[in-house]
């Protein structure tokens, strides 16, 4: 993206100036002795990937922060989840600590709730080419996970992922209907969700991409969109919809097996969503 087009300027050890506006900064390893309480913050985007369940996220409520709002899959049965165009709009005001899903949860779940409701999904698979991440290695290292251990810039890593398990946290018809797999590559960002169904209704390539199309320029638009052109990776950088459907890769064999791929941008995009869904949160 390049540098920041904006007057950045450290105006003392605890503030920062950003075209003249004064942004406190505070910084510690436990969320319990953050200041939110005499700051008096109403929402905390707690983005570390380290307290991602009720216990952890909820140190900034006890911290004075009157909710949470997770950026990554939420641990435990108490920490809702939420994506934005599929089940956003149940959000409760009761609900404190929230998670916003994964990056590829929230690429998966829009289409796949239109897939459902035109189609009826039976069971599927899902493979998403994900760029690498902060929790690969560069070089060979150690790692929990003997794959990720291996050079991220140099191989491609198959590895483990909850995104289509968890699209049943937003979608629960489709509990126990999909599971998929990532694959890691060396590109720094944008990935792209290959999906697999069976479903109950006879459909052919045109009708789905129809039915995409729909969506996406009804209840959907600004979460989902659908792509004519023979576009490449980098071609969806800074891209702010969830998911952007290829249409020319989709395909139906037989009249019951439907194959989408959707392209996102696994930064910027879910980014987007982190501050529609702190939008949300604000107004209840």
């Amino acid at each position: 993206l390049g540098t920041f087009a904006a007057d950045v300027k450290a105006v003392s050890d605890d503030t920062i100036s950003v075209d003249g506006k004064l942004i406190k900064i505070v910084s510690s390893r436990d969320p319990l002795s953050l200041p939110w309480k005499e700051m008096g913050i109403d929402i905390v985007i707690e983005g570390t990937g380290v307290f991602i369940d009720e216990a952890g996220a909820g140190k900034h409520i006890t911290a004075g922060a009157k909710k949470v709002l997770i950026t990554a899959p939420g641990k435990g049965p108490n920490i809702p989840t939420y994506v934005v165009g599929v089940n956003a709009d149940q959000y409760k005001s009761t609900d404190t600590i929230v998670s916003n899903a994964s990056c590829t949860t929230n690429c998966l779940a829009p289409f796949a709730k239109v897939l459902d409701e035109k189609f009826g999904i039976i069971k599927g698979t899902m493979t998403t080419t994900h760029s690498y991440t902060g929790d690969q290695r560069l070089l060979d290292a150690s790692h929990r996970d003997l794959r990720r251990a291996r050079a991220a810039a140099l191989n491609i890593v198959p590895t483990s992922t909850g995104a289509a398990k968890a699209v049943a946290l937003v979608l629960p018809k489709l509990k126990g209907k999909l599971n998929g797999i990532a694959l890691r590559v060396p590109t720094p960002n944008v990935s792209v969700v290959d999906l697999v169904i069976q479903v109950e209704k006879k459909t052919f390539a045109e009708e789905v991409n129809a039915a995409l199309r729909e969506a996406a320029n009804g209840p959907m638009k600004g979460v989902l969109a659908v792509c004519d052109e023979p576009l490449v990776s980098v071609d969806f950088k800074c891209s702010d919809v969830s998911s952007t459907i290829d249409a020319s890769l989709t395909m139906v064999m037989g009249d019951d097996m439907v194959k989408v791929v959707a392209w996102y941008d696994n930064e910027w995009g879910y980014s987007q969503r982190v501050v529609d869904l702190a939008h949300i949160m604000a107004k209840e």
